[in-house]
């Protein structure tokens, strides 16, 4: 009944006042880096912003499983001094995936609500989510605890820091295109330790421990008019290190800008220009339900380092079209450095069934 009455409200005619102007993203002034704790919260003056939480997880049993909770604010066109509390100013979406290769393909559920009377919210100040019974809060120790209940599985965990933030770009300023303000505000939060259960339905919680990569980002503008979407991983490296990697694409396919970061096992940071940067499928795989051809295992240069990605399994697509509006594959993928294991992963790449829109 909320999902109708979201919908309803979203046909009806907006109110005549001046679409809102949302606050740019400019690059930092020198010395400046972002503000915490403050950052950690949301920002509602940009249009877009996402806690994006993506981890490889090992039972008791030793199998390993990858799972994936994304929250999305996103700020609509409505009049915001409208004071009425069920005008729809802010949506909240939820996306939650986990990935096991004996299932053959991904368990996913996602949700959208309007934010309003405590159901849903995206808290400014610190990390505090809240879609129905979905939940991320970061705790005053840094750690965040994280809960979802979907159809066929639940997840109940604990990240917990074990290395500082990384931030992304030129302190947390990060370019998406060859404009300026085609940029977002952007850090990681690689490397955290990870336990609780996972439940599948009709099953008893299993424990789990692991390793989890968290990403916040928020932007107003981020994609260049010409970007069809963008391939991204960030991986947690065996050796204590950390690597994020991006390439933005055009729609016929080329390169229109990438970056990648790599923190190593000593904690030394190289960052890594465009032309720097690239992804070179390796194998593809077609999707029978929506037809999209993904490249699964993908070669990616950073500089002089060649690193091989390669899906935990092959269908890892998620169709969010009832929320985002978006098909993507999203998965635990493994990572290696010039030909030896490295590490586990995430990949996403988006923009492979359709153009993407942000």
């Amino acid at each position: 009944m909320r999902r109708l009455l979201l919908t309803l409200l979203l046909a009806l005619p907006l109110c005549r006042a001046a679409a809102p102007v949302f606050a740019p993203v400019l690059p930092l002034p020198p010395g400046q880096g972002l503000r915490l704790p403050a950052d950690f919260g949301a920002h509602p003056d940009y249009k877009t912003e996402w806690w994006y939480a993506t981890g490889w997880l090992t039972t008791a049993a030793g199998k390993q499983i990858g799972y994936q909770v994304t929250f999305f604010r996103s700020a609509t066109a409505h009049d915001r001094a409208n004071p009425s509390a069920f005008a729809p100013k802010q949506l909240i979406i939820g996306h939650a995936a986990l990935s096991d290769a004996g299932v053959g393909k991904l368990l996913h559920e996602q949700r959208s609500a309007r934010e309003g009377f405590g159901l849903a919210y995206a808290k400014v100040g610190d990390t505090d989510l809240k879609l129905d019974d979905w939940r991320m809060a970061r705790a005053a120790d840094g750690s965040y605890r994280v809960t979802v209940a979907a159809r066929e599985f639940s997840l109940s965990l604990r990240l917990a820091p074990s290395q500082p933030l990384l931030a992304q770009g030129e302190r947390g300023y990060s370019r998406k295109g060859p404009r300026p303000l085609q940029a977002s505000y952007y850090y990681s939060e690689p490397q955290l330790r990870t336990t609780g259960t996972v439940t599948r339905a009709g099953g008893r919680a299993e424990t789990v421990s692991g390793s989890t990569w968290l990403d916040h980002e928020w932007s107003s503008q981020a994609l260049d008019p010409d970007a069809s979407g963008w391939n991204w991983v960030g991986a947690n490296l065996a050796d204590g290190g950390a690597l994020m990697a991006f390439q933005i694409r055009s729609r016929t396919g080329g390169k229109l800008w990438a970056h990648a970061t790599w923190r190593d096992g000593s904690g030394k940071i190289t960052q890594y220009a465009p032309e720097q940067v690239s992804f070179t499928p390796q194998a593809l795989w077609r999707s029978p339900r929506t037809n999209a051809e993904y490249p699964v295992a993908t070669r990616l240069t950073t500089g002089a380092t060649t690193w091989q990605i390669k899906p935990l399994q092959d269908d890892q697509e998620l169709d969010s079209r009832r929320s985002t509006g978006a098909v993507y594959w999203e998965g635990a993928v493994t990572i290696s450095r010039d030909g030896v294991p490295a590490g586990h992963a995430y990949l996403e790449m988006t923009g492979y069934d359709r153009p993407m829109k942000l």
